[in-house]
């Protein structure tokens, strides 16, 4: 004799939703532009066995509200392009060794280099500047 079945939500965990992340953190646009060109470090072209990826500079905006909060990711604006080795390597020896083979040995610096080269910074920085007027304005 079989028992009956236990309700399959006793062996799932339920996580709350996620809140999204805040308009001015995210700028998918630039991630796909950084993409697009050659990884920072070694300056390889992207391939399909070893694609270009926006890599996020965890320590870039420290101390500012641009920065990275507890559980949360920087924002957009403090990605880099670098070849899926090179991410790897990365995150195997960590930024503060990492940095140290990028031009400027800094990537901070470099993250604000490619952030203020991006073509379509300035109408994104006007789009978001329109929508913190409109959300002050909205009750």
């Amino acid at each position: 004799m079989r028992s009956a079945p236990l309700p399959r939500s006793m062996f799932t965990t339920r996580k709350p939703p996620r809140a999204a992340r805040p308009a001015w953190k995210a700028c998918e646009q630039y991630l796909r532009w950084l993409r697009k060109l050659p990884c920072a470090f070694c300056r390889a072209e992207g391939t399909p066995t070893n694609p270009i990826v926006a890599a996020h500079v965890d320590h870039a905006g420290q101390g500012t509200p641009m920065g990275k909060g507890m559980g949360t990711k920087v924002a957009d604006r403090h990605g880099i392009p670098l070849c899926d080795e090179c991410h790897r390597r990365q995150h195997r020896i960590g930024w503060k060794t990492f940095e140290i083979g990028l031009p400027l040995q800094s990537a901070p610096a470099l993250s604000d280099t490619y952030w203020a080269e991006w073509p379509g910074r300035r109408a994104w920085e006007h789009e978001q500047a329109a929508a913190d007027a409109l959300a002050r304005v909205a009750p």
